[in-house]
């Protein structure tokens, strides 16, 4: 490894459990983010810190003002561009070693298998329902794992599904809601710094993944940030 690398990482390969092989395995490893926004950003943020190998990042959306209170990759010079060339412009400020792949498209039903097919680990940032089922049920197909997040108000959800064999999104939630049945942050907000806390969570058991640490699976994280109470369910 060279030593301009080794120095980038040595805070994550000093760690007995990542060393020089999970700092590889990182550095080697396709990951893909659906949604540059609140939780994506901070996933995008720190995988691109570790120094991820392949960051893809799909989505359709611009850069609105009201985005910035937490999608923290954005500022107020993007507003008015894509969200995935906003997302490129601060993965190569931040790291220039990663390949970053942007990917200007709403996933439905004839691209979805497409747009997943190459990467190792999916990460689900999604705003709605209808996306969320659609990406957990390819990466079943797939055989991908699948970190999901979901934020709202204080209250977050953290899990990973469909990892060696684990539980899927429908094995906890066997059909999706109606989308218009459900509150969301448009309509009740989310406060900046709660997408924080569950993108980072998101990004971190991504990590423990990729370098083939152990993970909890079939667990749903519960977080709630206003009494400040962590719990979890078994499904």
């Amino acid at each position: 490894m060279k030593r301009d690398v080794f120095s980038r990482y040595s805070r994550q390969i000093f760690i007995e459990e990542i060393g020089l092989e999970g700092q590889r395995k990182m550095m080697n490893s396709k990951v893909l983010v659906v949604g540059a926004g609140g939780l994506g950003s901070p996933v995008i943020q720190y995988l691109a810190a570790a120094g991820v190998g392949t960051l893809a990042v799909v989505d359709f959306d611009h850069v609105e003002l009201h985005n910035l209170n937490r999608q923290i990759i954005h500022n107020e010079d993007h507003i008015g561009i894509l969200k995935v060339s906003s997302a490129e412009i601060f993965v190569e400020n931040l790291n220039h070693q990663v390949k970053y792949i942007g990917i200007e498209e709403k996933i439905d039903e004839g691209n979805v298998d497409e747009i997943l097919l190459p990467y190792d680990v999916i990460i689900d940032g999604s705003d709605n329902f209808s996306t969320r089922y659609l990406v957990n049920d390819t990466c079943v197909k797939l055989r991908k794992t699948l970190v999901y997040g979901s934020i709202l108000g204080f209250s977050g959800q953290v899990a990973i599904f469909n990892h060696k064999g684990s539980k899927n999104l429908r094995d906890l939630f066997p059909e999706p809601p109606f989308d218009e049945d459900v509150p969301d942050c448009d309509s009740l907000g989310v406060l900046g710094a709660l997408p924080g806390i569950i993108g980072s969570m998101m990004a971190l058991q991504t990590l423990k993944i990729i370098t083939d640490l152990p993970v909890i699976s079939n667990q749903l994280t519960l977080v709630d940030a206003l009494d400040w109470r962590f719990q979890t369910v078994d499904f």
